[in-house]
């Protein structure tokens, strides 16, 4: 449950970013590669920021 609600979320934020970027300022394309590098830490480190904050929230495995 967790792991699919933490990829809804990226995605989410990257789609998000992207219609930003497009129709308000080209500066939200920072906020695409900081879920990015996050992402690509998390696979390296296997600790993820998100995981945490789900975790505080109630959120179950």
């Amino acid at each position: 449950m967790k792991t699919r609600l933490i990829r809804a979320i990226a995605g989410s934020f990257i789609l998000i970013s992207l219609i930003l970027a497009m129709t308000v300022n080209q500066n939200w394309l920072w906020f695409t590669v900081f879920v990015g590098a996050n992402l690509l830490q998390s696979s390296i480190t296997k600790w993820c920021l998100m995981e945490d904050i789900l975790t505080k929230f109630g959120v179950k495995d």
